[in-house]
């Protein structure tokens, strides 16, 4: 899921990582990526919020963000 077209909208921003979020759980996928770019960084900060919500917590096992990219975030789903 890349950001980079609603990155100045934070209703936008919430609303499609929420619906990405719960199809992906809904759909049994096993991993979803999340492009927030690198830029200044609060767009990532922003991701990172939104995915320590504890009611978003309880749709996925972890999250890690790729070494070699940072605007890039990699959620596990629960299988």
């Amino acid at each position: 899921m890349d950001l980079h077209p609603i990155f100045r909208n934070n209703r936008d921003i919430e609303l499609a990582l929420r619906q990405a979020m719960f199809k992906a759980a809904r759909s049994g996928e096993t991993i979803m990526e999340i492009i927030p770019g690198k830029g200044s960084g609060k767009l990532k900060k922003r991701v990172l919020a939104f995915l320590n919500q504890p009611h978003i917590k309880k749709l996925y096992e972890r999250f890690e963000t790729d070494p070699t990219n940072d605007g890039r975030i990699v959620v596990h789903f629960r299988s």
